[in-house]
């Protein structure tokens, strides 16, 4: 389909043209001629009115112009002429006022100017970037034609050369990592593995499976994850990404203590939650209107394209998602939905199951949920949902839609800033409303259910028996080979049936709870009943529910996606329940690579460290951060310092250490 000429609407509109006419040329009649009908009498309004021809001598005197008046057309006139010009001397007085700006405040304090530094130096480089390519496209292109005609040539032998390589790199770094680590790493890894083999053995079409996509994904969200989990620059870069969200979301309790008084924070979730939601739905419309959404969701879908060799339209709803919702990253490439493939259109369901929406993160985030963690989960799911989505259901059919540089994403529609900022903020009533209701009705059917599920128990003497733990128990496998501890797997296995028969929104809080009640400290079991997960549980469940992959978003992707395009009906509830599904094992790849990649020395103190290994029943697996924080509990004692302040398993933690370290009795009594 070639976008440029539009012939196919061209045809349509032709087809009903002589129809189409002839209706306007009737409507423009009636409008001239206005007619009252009032006891049969039809009176022509324009024909009643008394024509008044001006004499000569009424006629009005031409205007003479005097020098201000004259001065000030030729002025006008100039800057008509030279508006290009103009604009660019004033593009380059702002420019440079920023520079000298950037250069003051980096001359009187460089670690404070640092982010300022850091962000316009890759907007620099993006911007030349737009340029180089606008301007010379055709000889990077030709350029680089020689190196891309010798892989072409030499691809049959050399792709077989790079997965071993592959194969050789992931097995040696499993080995090394395993010994610094420990062995659980590997339960996350053989989790990686079972999903794969899970999705190609129910994969719509097994034999048709192109591999390329699947492992492209799978490496990109593996290289995303080493990149932020393991690296110092990657983790303090995010770590300070969800700092400063957090502290910009705080600026919405200003609207909320107005509005609703000084004690706003008494009614958590309606008056603290929502308006965060209002907020960053206000920010988002905004950002839209300027295109930097548009801009940044284009270059991310870019670089998805060329590493996973998707098309256009999927790789673009795909880097949406990580920003916007489900229903709303479609319309970036409204006009191209009619025309794309069946595997096309599961892709573009799968990737609005697999990621969050950008104003409803900040909710989960005050929830009191990782920042770092929720914003790392939103981007690597994105490849995440492309690979799985092109395993369970692989293309069979020839795209239409090839050409990225036909496809013009949709601008906003407001005129102005504070349009776009006032559309964003009514655009959030019904999200708002919609999570309201919908707490409310699933909290409610959930305390009955749990209700009629204790009074079931209670006839075979279990009146413990809930939703929770039947989810539990349904999804408890699934939760321990993303790499979550067993003792945990029970618990996070009632989150997930949660978030995938109720929302995200409810697993979260739930979430949450836990969290809290580790920081707080105490006793992790009363009655039976674990009070919460360690810091590893935790970091894997916020990656494995990070998704819109539930039976109530089901029929919302049903009901948005028919109403942009009512061609696709059959197709759309045809593939949206194995969309969710894909959705949701994306979101469990995306934690068990978390699992993989997570390393808890690298932001959990080592008291709660030691005292979440030791605080279980089985022995801890032994590792250079387990072997570390023992011997500065002994240094911490040799040299008279407080062992730990603030730790909550300090006698556990000295008796636990004694075994890793194989001390005499001596020092450990």
């Amino acid at each position: 389909v070639t976008f440029q000429n539009n012939s196919e609407d061209v045809d349509v509109v032709n087809q009903e043209g002589p129809r189409d006419n002839s209706q306007r040329i009737k409507n423009s009649q009636n409008e001239k001629t206005v007619h009252t009908n009032q006891e049969d009498e039809y009176i022509n309004i324009e024909s009643d009115q008394p024509k008044n021809k001006p004499d000569s001598g009424d006629e009005e005197q031409p205007h003479i112009k005097g020098c201000f008046e004259k001065k000030y057309d030729e002025v006008c006139d100039f800057c008509k002429k030279h508006k290009t010009r103009i604009q660019y001397v004033i593009y380059g007085i702002l420019i440079t006022a920023y520079l000298a700006a950037l250069i003051a405040a980096c001359s009187l304090n460089f670690q404070r100017a640092l982010a300022l530094f850091i962000i316009t130096i890759l907007v620099i480089i993006f911007i030349c970037w737009d340029f180089l390519i606008a301007k010379y496209e055709d000889r990077i292109a030709a350029f680089f034609y020689p190196g891309e005609r010798f892989l072409k040539k030499q691809w049959f032998w050399l792709k077989w050369v790079l997965c071993v390589a592959l194969v050789i790199a992931v097995i040696c770094w499993l080995i090394f990592d395993t010994a610094k680590q420990g062995s659980r790493q590997l339960i996350s890894f053989g989790g990686l593995v079972m999903y794969v083999l899970l999705m190609f053995i129910f994969s719509k079409y097994p034999a048709r499976v192109a591999w390329r996509p699947v492992f492209s994904g799978i490496g990109l969200q593996f290289f995303l994850g080493l990149l932020i989990l393991r690296t110092k620059v990657g983790f303090d870069v995010f770590n300070w990404l969800g700092i400063q969200i957090q502290t910009f979301l705080e600026y919405a309790d200003a609207g909320a203590k107005f509005v609703f008084g000084e004690k706003y924070t008494d009614h958590f979730f309606a008056f603290k939650v929502l308006p965060i939601v209002v907020f960053f739905s206000t920010v988002m419309s905004v950002l839209y209107h300027v295109g930097f959404m548009q801009w940044l969701i284009g270059k991310v879908g870019w670089i998805m394209q060329i590493f996973m060799g998707t098309t256009p339209v999927e790789s673009l709803v795909a880097a949406g998602n990580i920003f916007v919702g489900q229903t709303e990253s479609p319309l970036l490439v409204r006009p191209y939905l009619p025309y794309v493939t069946k595997s096309e259109l599961h892709a573009v369901m799968t990737a609005g199951f697999s990621t969050i929406a950008g104003s409803v993160l900040g909710a989960y985030i005050s929830f009191g949920v990782s920042a770092s963690h929720l914003l790392t989960a939103s981007v690597m799911s994105a490849p995440a949902s492309l690979a799985t989505s092109k395993l369970f259901w692989p293309e069979t059919e020839k795209p239409r839609v090839t050409l990225r540089s036909d496809l013009k994403m949709a601008k906003s529609e407001s005129n102005n800033l504070l349009e776009a900022a006032s559309q964003g903020a009514s655009a959030s009533i019904p999200l708002v409303a919609n999570i309201a209701v919908n707490l409310i009705a699933f909290l409610a059917l959930l305390a009955f259910v749990d209700s009629a599920l204790s009074w079931v128990g209670n006839l075979f003497d279990y009146p413990q028996l809930n939703f929770e733990n039947v989810c539990a128990y349904v999804f408890m496998p699934f939760s321990f080979m993303m790499g979550v501890d067993w003792e945990d797997s029970f618990v996070v296995g009632g989150l997930l049936g949660y978030k995938t028969f109720f929302n995200e929104f409810v697993a979260y809080e739930r979430l949450s709870k836990l969290i809290h009640n580790r920081e707080k400290g105490g006793s992790m079991y009363i009655n039976g009943v674990k009070q919460y997960m360690t810091v590893r549980s935790e970091t894997i469940a916020t990656y494995a529910l990070c998704g819109f992959a539930n039976f109530g978003s089901l029929g919302l992707v049903i009901g948005g996606l028919t109403s942009i395009t009512p061609s696709k009906r059959k197709e759309i509830a045809g593939g949206a329940f194995r969309a969710m599904i894909a959705g949701t094992v994306a979101c469990f790849m995306t934690a068990c690579i978390a699992g993989m990649l997570s390393v808890p020395g690298v932001e959990v103190p080592c008291h709660i460290l030691l005292g979440n290994a030791f605080s279980s029943t089985n022995f801890p697996a032994n590792s250079t951060a387990l072997v570390e924080c023992c011997q500065e509990v002994f240094s911490s004692v040799n040299e008279s310092k407080p062992i730990f302040s603030g730790g909550n398993y300090s006698l556990s933690s000295w008796k636990g250490c004694c075994q890793i370290l194989d001390l005499p009795a001596s020092h450990c009594s």
